[in-house]
Formats: structure tokens, C-alpha cells, sequence
């Protein structure tokens, strides 16, 4: 029988942990509450009224945010035999009810990460803000050009379950710990070449005090995601293995980059000298970024049919060695 392990970083959410733990059906054999260093005690209110023998209280010495949190929390599940390790959260936001739905991908070896979307029923995506909505479709895009996952949406969405050979091969101290860290596992994912799967769920919004400050966030997460992107780019196309598509991208770039230059160069002294441009000169800089962005394109589409496509965590027998990033 598939054990299976709940992950609950706990960090200000004592309104709703007990009802969360509550709500978890007996498919799971361990549940692992992960007390991050909270102000409000939530590890000793688990403690003093939940009853439930599957619960285990792991505290933080220090806090380390949400990432750290569930490392720790994965640490403890694969140490302990977990088979696939689910992570929700303990605001109520995040229904136990779809628990198999994420577990049984894995199980099914169609997954080795399942993660939630909260955009695949249109009728419910009312129901979210505006500014979380529009910050998601954000924040998706630049994490499928960071990530190399083209096939998924919603990266920031915490409910997500994993496979124990995969999550004991994570370089668990670089990645990220805090609000970056569901989107830069999403790229240390991508380093094993794990499948990632999305599961349709729904979201609700109620009293939960949101920790997450978007006008502090958005250039941290703007610059490692071009930090991901580059080192995706160098470890697939050009550490790993070579393609075609290793020298589209320079070459595209090179040229887009030599046209754009070059015309606009020819522009302001065609316009200071009060000369009309040869024709001639037009095509030269033209032709290059045309040629340009055409091996672009060419390279993302390249990338995009790139996207891991067999689970691997039936056969991860691989060293931490080959897979680390720095």
C-alpha cells in the first residue's frame, strides 16, 4: 500500500490549521506540521488539540519562510518511508479532499510533481481577485520561460505532491526558501527532467491574512527568473547537450541584436545629415532582424516540444552530483 505523507507549513494560520487537519481523509498515513518559527504558537495549538495520531510537530528553530518549511518537511516524510509527499496549506484555502486527484498521477507513473491550477474552470476564476489573477498570468509566463515547464500554468499555486525519489534527489539548501520557492523548484525539477502535471482545482478566498506583498516581490522574482532562465538554458543546450537549437538562439540573438544596431545607427545619421536611407541599407539592417527572429521563434519552439515527457521517479537512480545547480 502507497504511503502518503501531508506537508503543512505553519506560519500564522491558527484560525484554520485544525479544521485543514481535520478535513484529511484516511488515504494519508502521516501528516507533518511544520511550526516556521510562528508568533502565534500554531505547533503548540496542533499539539494541545489534535488528537490525531498521524500528526507530527517539527519546529523551526529560526524561520524560514514557506520553502524552507516544506524542505524540512519533505526531509522528514522521505526519512520516514513516504511514497509521495502532498503539501497544502493551513489557511483553508486548500481542500484535502483533492488529495488523491495529486497522488494518483504519481501512482499512476504519468507524474513524478502534480501541482494545482486554479484556472481551469472559467466559472471560478471570478471568484479571484483581480490583481491575483493578473499577477498569476504574469508570473506564469515568465515561469515557463524560466522553468522550461510550457505545459503548466499557475506557478505559484502551493498544493502539489511529489514522488520520495524525486524529492530526496532536490538540493534542498539552494532552493529558494521564501515566496520564490514553489517557481524555483519548478526549475530544479527541471534540471532531473521530472514530468510536471497540472490538477484543475478550485480556490477560496476568506478571512486568511496574506504574508505576500507584491510591490516587494516583484523585482526579486523578475531577476531570478532571468537567473533560471540562463542557467536552464546553459545546463540543456550547452553543459548536457547540444542541438540545433543550441545555435539558433546565440545566432538569432546575434543578429536580431546586429540589425537593430545597425538600422538604427544608419537611422540617426541618415536624419542629422538630412539624407533620405538608401533602400540598400534598409535591407541590411531588415534582413537581419528578420533572420533573427526567426531562429528565435524556431529555438522556442524547439524548446517548447523539449518538455519532459516520461516520469522518471521509477528510475531515479541518479547522484545528487548530476543534478545540482549552483
Amino acid at each position: 500500500m502507497c504511503s502518503i505523507a501531508v506537508v503543512i507549513p505553519s506560519y500564522r494560520v491558527t484560525k484554520h490549521i485544525l479544521g485543514v487537519i481535520q478535513s484529511i481523509g484516511p488515504e494519508v498515513s502521516a501528516i507533518y506540521v511544520v511550526d516556521d518559527k510562528c508568533p502565534d504558537g500554531s505547533g503548540d495549538l496542533v499539539e494541545v488539540h489534535c488528537h490525531d495520531k498521524r500528526v507530527i510537530v517539527i519546529r523551526n528553530v529560526k524561520n524560514l519562510g514557506v520553502g524552507g518549511a516544506v524542505m524540512v518537511g519533505y526531509h522528514a516524510a522521505v526519512k520516514d518511508g513516504a511514497e509521495v509527499i502532498v503539501k497544502i496549506d493551513g489557511d483553508g484555502q486548500m481542500d484535502p479532499a483533492l488529495i488523491t486527484y495529486f497522488v494518483q498521477p504519481i501512482l499512476d507513473g504519468e507524474a513524478d510533481y502534480t501541482k494545482g491550477n486554479r484556472f481551469f474552470n472559467l466559472d471560478e476564476i471570478s471568484n479571484m481577485p483581480a490583481i491575483r489573477m493578473f499577477g498569476n498570468a504574469m508570473l506564469s509566463l515568465l515561469t515557463k520561460l524560466s522553468s522550461g515547464y510550457w505545459n503548466i500554468f499557475d506557478p505559484t499555486n502551493g498544493y502539489t505532491a511529489i514522488h520520495a525519489n524525486i524529492a530526496k534527489h532536490l538540493p534542498y539548501e539552494k532552493i529558494s526558501k521564501r515566496y520564490f520557492f514553489e517557481t524555483d523548484l519548478l526549475f530544479r525539477l527541471n534540471t532531473l527532467r521530472a514530468v510536471v502535471q497540472d490538477v484543475p482545482m478550485d480556490a477560496t478566498y476568506g478571512d486568511e491574512i496574506s504574508n505576500l506583498k507584491i510591490s516587494k516581490i516583484v523585482g526579486e522574482f523578475l531577476g531570478k527568473h532571468i537567473r533560471n532562465f540562463g542557467k536552464r538554458i546553459f545546463y540543456n543546450y550547452y553543459l548536457r547537450d547540444m542541438s540545433l537549437a543550441s545555435l539558433e538562439l546565440p545566432l538569432g540573438v546575434f543578429s536580431l541584436l546586429f540589425g537593430t544596431i545597425f538600422g538604427v545607427a544608419r537611422w540617426i545619421g541618415s536624419y542629422e545629415g538630412g539624407v533620405v536611407t538608401p533602400a540598400g541599407t534598409v535591407m541590411m539592417s531588415a534582413l537581419p532582424v528578420i533572420m533573427g527572429l526567426q531562429l528565435i521563434l524556431a529555438f522556442f519552439s524547439y524548446d517548447i516540444e523539449s518538455v519532459p515527457r516520461r516520469a522518471v521517479h521509477r528510475r531515479a537512480k541518479f547522484s545528487r552530483r548530476q543534478v545540482e545547480a549552483p
